[in-house]
């Protein structure tokens, strides 16, 4: 018996069909939330991808149809939400580096964030 294919195409240049979307999202939910742990409780940054992710994996864990969880989770198809995660979990390593939440080395500038400008 051959097995179902969910789709022949995503229609988007150079993103092929996820054989397996589940199992891929799991994975980089994992390695994300692994990611964040390291953060401080307090940053900002963590806190609200922290929740992205974990709405995100409950619906993975819950939902078996890879159509009803790209319509659940409503960011593209499932294949740009897997992209997406990935971008994320890079990023999330990239803050680590950063450390963002650390205080500034010297004062920032007066009227730095001042528009316009004059």
């Amino acid at each position: 018996m051959a097995s179902k294919v969910l789709k022949e195409s995503t229609r988007l240049a150079g993103l092929a069909v996820s054989k397996n979307p589940h199992h891929s999202l799991t994975v980089l939910y994992e390695k994300l939330l692994k990611t964040l742990d390291k953060m401080p409780e307090n940053a900002v940054y963590r806190q609200q991808t922290k929740q992205l992710v974990e709405d995100r994996f409950k619906l993975v864990k819950s939902i078996q149809d890879p159509q009803e969880l790209e319509k659940k989770i409503n960011c593209g198809q499932i294949e740009e939400v897997i992209k997406q995660a990935e971008y994320e979990l890079i990023l999330s390593r990239k803050m680590l580096e950063w450390k963002p939440w650390e205080p500034l080395i010297s004062q920032a500038p007066k009227d730095q964030w001042k528009w316009p400008m004059a």
